[in-house]
């Protein structure tokens, strides 16, 4: 399938870099986009910024391509949203024809091959021994979507586990908005360790010491019960999601706080809001950064698992700030 750069409205030119008005936000320059591998593309992003392109900063499908995705895609959903497995070739969430079928498998896996490749160029490190996840083309607006609370994208929140459990290392989401004319906006409230810092004792998460009360490293039967998961992965790869760990619970008690507690959500304390206009890419570790996505329709979501050791900053993993308070005097 070829490749060109979509037909989007012209869009405004970045904020300044390091936007001090945004400071969760890393606007990429050229500069930055060009040097391989950037520096501080990959510091931004490991330091649990959002990392935004005005443009997305390699070349998308074409218009008539585009146009497929958002006018023929939501008529034929089985699921929420369409997406593709690389392991396996997959597609899932699709009711069409083997012809759409092939062409829409096709399409994702193409972008998430650029995905991929610009990744590798940019932060080549962060490729060590990743997991590439699926590609997901997501057509519904999310603004009043009225899905429950731990299901929706609406409510400021923390990722937690991604093909079941991530044994602490990090995920990583790749986003562009190809709608042709509204922005994507999302919602943050701050960084993990900022979160942390306000609401971890009443997530239950932090004693009033500020100690870590939950056990986050794996014991013996942990290990045992992982290894068992791995086994039958071999037989069939949807059983990935069976997997746990002690930090994958912590993260998730977190998440799930979150969209629960009243006193979080009238707390708006570091509160953000982040629009993405048509066109734009950004990336950010869905783990490390909270988020909500408050409206916005027709995107491409490619998600990543980036193995902890291959980070260069590893005190921002959310693993090893949760072990620092469980250090904390």
């Amino acid at each position: 399938m070829q490749y060109a750069s979509a037909a989007f409205p012209s869009v405004p030119p970045p904020q300044p870099s390091r936007d001090a008005r945004l400071l969760n936000v890393f606007d990429a320059s050229d500069s930055d986009i060009d040097s391989a591998p950037s520096e501080a593309i990959g510091a931004a992003l490991e330091s649990n910024r959002i990392v935004r392109f005005a443009r997305c900063p390699f070349p998308l499908p074409d218009e008539m391509q585009l146009r497929h995705l958002r006018m023929e895609l939501p008529r034929r959903l089985r699921l929420k949203n369409v997406s593709y497995h690389p392991s396996g070739r997959q597609l899932r969430g699709l009711d069409a024809d083997a012809d759409l079928h092939a062409r829409t498998r096709e399409l994702l896996q193409g972008h998430l091959d650029a995905v991929t490749g610009f990744l590798r160029r940019v932060m080549p490190h962060l490729s060590t021994d990743w997991t590439v996840g699926k590609c997901s083309f997501r057509p519904i607006q999310e603004r009043g979507r009225n899905l429950s609370p731990h299901a929706s994208n609406e409510l400021v929140h923390i990722d937690a586990g991604a093909y079941g459990a991530t044994h602490g290392d990090r995920i990583l989401r790749f986003f562009v908005n190809i709608n042709d004319h509204e922005d994507r906006v999302w919602a943050t409230k701050g960084s993990l360790e900022e979160v942390l810092a306000r609401h971890g004792r009443d997530a239950g998460l932090l004693d009033d010491s500020g100690r870590l009360r939950l056990r986050i490293d794996p014991s013996l039967a942990d290990r045992a019960f992982s290894f068992a998961v791995r086994g039958l992965v071999g037989l069939n790869g949807s059983a990935r999601a069976l997997d746990s760990s002690p930090y994958d619970r912590a993260m998730r008690q977190l998440h799930n706080y979150m969209k629960d507690s009243e006193t979080f959500k009238s707390d708006m304390r570091g509160y953000e809001e982040i629009r993405f206009p048509p066109g734009s890419a950004w990336m950010v570790f869905t783990d490390g950064l909270s988020h909500a996505s408050l409206s916005g329709q027709h995107a491409l979501v490619t998600t990543l698992i980036i193995r902890r050791a291959a980070l260069r900053q590893p005190q921002f993993a959310p693993y090893n700030l949760l072990a620092a308070h469980a250090r904390a005097q």
